[in-house]
């Protein structure tokens, strides 16, 4: 493998685009399931662009740049399963029974293409032009150059596969224990505190603890602080505040967290949501007007353009959004056609069409940017996805408000969540686009066959989404669905859709708790301020995000505590090998290591909701029941800490063996 310097090196491929399509198979399984487990996805161009690498070694022609074609369609496919953030509401509401394929597989792959689309302008101001750290941009990068430049880059590409594939099984086999009954499958323990109740639960996941490795510290130290509010403040205050004598402990505080404190939550999620977001208007509209000047040289002047400048050119860019919105307008009015909204038909297409076009440039321009200053995993997507059901509910709502009754509520309802899916999913592969193209910046790739294979990555995605997102809903159901063909008694959380369908139907057909929505949003100023007090404080060396804050107040103590443990595992696992020779190499094993725990419990888990599905049994595996919940428990904290260094060590000791 080399790294191609020629003025045509080897790019797109065949062979290329089948593994690509192949790693896009995996790793959306993969972040389905973990989206509807606990509402977290995790960035996917390293783990995508290590596989690559190790799999292209065998081809001695292979390149730097048909890597970085292959990362690009893996990692653009992965990041589209954000869109499972929206998509159950339409399960919880009673539209949709079941998941149908083309609706879905279209809002994917309509919103995904007119994502490139979008972003295609950008790319000189806010990646050639720009001093954005794009830091799993230029970390995905970094990793392709050592693996395709040195022996020990190679040594260590192969390794890194042993890595995702070690910690894959590993996981696998942890949360195939909790399948088979031989160990809880939570830790937990509830109490009274007076006249109220509080607790803490952890979820038997080695994928949540990977999770939390890869966001890394600072978003640790913001959701410890929010599980801390939730849990330590309010729910035994409130609980207090309304004393149940006769319920337990566990029943007393999991019942005032979801009926009181997740609104809380919601509501500072919101508010730092949109105060992230403001404070980036300007450095957005300065990166537009900086594209939009590039543009205009470029057509104006007659000099030659290097090939790793050439885009997509923006005639064909213009045409295929003006022909993506063609096949829009065509799937909101099949949404539409034969129910009570048929009337208003016309109306409602024109407003879902234009929300489409307007507000997927603005949000896939502000993912972009934020993507590029503070990563991919670390972009606030579900800020846009919330202020996006505002837009949308309000839009739709006010075309519809003549008629307005409970059937045209739900109907309402269910429309603006289908325009917020395209929306979201234009956001998405903005906040993903940039990312890879500042690999491809960095290592020498021509930005028009990136921007192609980010549309593979998009259609091959889009081809995932609907069947795992429909095989979860018949094996599992989601929370606050009516689940009637779920086999499962054990719903998928599905947070972030909970949260996005509870504010459409605030906003349309009221009964949301404003008041405590309003709360919500006065605790995310406060972290605002204190989040700026620190950088300033400290010359932006240490932050409290707000939305990592609003997270953990929202999301159950079972998933965010793993989350948390994760963060500071791998805090300290860093730490300890800064000062070894082959420490940087260590780091990078053991996020991948991480991502396999990920890949790992996630593909055991979709697998095991396709043999609920035949079974026509909720728990397929499970063995025993005689194993009883303290020893159950005791089981799942051995082994799993077992297994967390046993993996740490491997990363450690493998590092050790690479040889320069």
């Amino acid at each position: 493998m080399n790294l191609a310097s020629s003025a045509d090196p080897k790019e797109i491929t065949l062979r290329g685009a089948i593994l690509g399509i192949l790693i896009t198979l995996i790793f959306t399984a993969a972040q389905v399931y973990l989206g509807l487990k606990v509402g977290l996805t995790f960035a996917t161009a390293i783990p995508a662009a290590v596989i690559s690498m190790a799999l292209l070694s065998a081809f001695r022609d292979a390149t730097i740049q048909e890597n970085t074609f292959v990362q690009t369609i893996a990692s653009a496919a992965g990041t589209l399963a954000s869109v499972i953030f929206v998509l159950p509401g339409l399960l919880m509401i009673g539209w949709w029974a079941e998941v149908p394929f083309w609706p879905t597989f279209g809002a994917c792959a309509i919103g995904g293409v007119l994502g490139v689309m979008y972003t295609v302008t950008l790319r000189r101001a806010l990646v050639s032009q720009s001093k954005l750290p794009y830091p799993e941009g230029v970390a995905a990068a970094e990793v392709l150059k050592v693996g395709t430049a040195t022996r020990s880059g190679a040594q260590e590409g192969k390794a890194g596969l042993r890595a995702v594939i070690w910690g894959a099984l590993a996981s696998a086999a942890f949360a195939s224990l909790a399948a088979m009954k031989l160990m809880a499958a939570e830790v937990a323990t509830y109490f009274k505190v007076g006249s109220g109740a509080t607790g803490i639960g952890a979820a038997s996941s080695l994928a949540l603890v990977g999770a939390g490795h890869l966001m890394g510290i600072t978003v640790g130290m913001a959701m410890l602080v929010g599980l801390a509010i939730a849990w330590a403040v309010l729910v035994p205050m409130l609980s207090a505040m309304e004393p149940a004598t006769a319920a337990s402990a566990a029943d007393q505080a999991l019942g005032i967290w979801s009926t009181k404190v997740r609104m809380i939550g919601a509501g500072a999620i919101g508010t730092a949501a949109i105060v992230t977001l403001a404070s980036l208007a300007k450095p957005i509209i300065g990166g537009l007007a900086s594209a939009m000047e590039a543009s205009r040289r470029i057509k104006a002047g007659d000099e030659s353009i290097p090939r790793v400048e050439k885009d997509l050119p923006i005639f064909m860019v213009g045409v295929v959004t003006l022909l993506a919105l063609v096949p829009a307008g065509w799937l909101m009015a099949s949404f539409l056609e034969g129910g009570v909204l048929a009337s208003l038909s016309v109306p409602l297409i024109a407003v879902g069409v234009g929300y489409i076009l307007v507000a997927g440039i603005l949000a896939a321009a502000v993912c972009g940017y934020m993507a590029g200053l503070i990563g991919s995993s670390n972009s606030p997507v579900s800020g846009i996805a919330i202020l996006t059901i505002l837009g949308s509910a309000a839009t739709v709502g006010f075309v519809g408000r003549e008629l307005l009754d409970a059937n045209v509520a739900q109907a309402l309802i269910a429309y603006a969540l289908f325009v917020t899916t395209v929306v979201l999913a234009v956001a998405v592969i903005g906040n993903d686009n940039l990312q890879d193209l500042k690999t491809g910046q960095l290592v020498g790739a021509t930005p028009w066959k990136q921007q192609l294979a980010l549309v593979i990555g998009v259609f091959a995605g889009s081809m995932v989404v609907p069947p795992v997102l429909e095989l979860l809903n018949q094996s599992y159901g989601f929370a606050g669905a009516p689940n009637v063909n779920a086999i499962s008694d054990e719903p998928l959380a599905a947070p972030q859709a909970l949260l996005i369908s509870t504010l459409a139907k605030g906003v349309i057909g009221g009964g949301l708790p404003w008041d405590l929505v309003g709360y919500g949003a006065l605790l995310g100023l406060a972290l605002v301020a204190v989040d700026f007090a620190l950088k300033s404080g400290s010359k932006g060396r240490y932050g409290l995000p707000p939305l990592g804050v609003g997270l953990a107040i929202y999301l159950p103590s079972a998933v965010t505590l793993p989350v948390i443990i994760g963060a500071f595992a791998g805090y300290m696992f860093e730490k300890a090998m800064r000062k070894r020779p082959n420490g940087e190499a260590a780091s990078r094993l053991a996020v991948l290591v991480m991502s396999g725990f990920i890949v790992g419990e996630s593909l055991f888990n979709v697998g095991l909701a396709g043999l609920i599905v035949m079974s026509g049994t909720g728990e397929p595996l499970a063995l025993t029941d005689a194993i009883g919940e303290s020893v159950g428990m005791l089981v799942a904290l051995a082994v799993g800490g077992a297994l967390l260094v046993t993996m740490y060590r491997w990363a450690a000791t493998s590092a050790s063996r690479i040889k320069a």
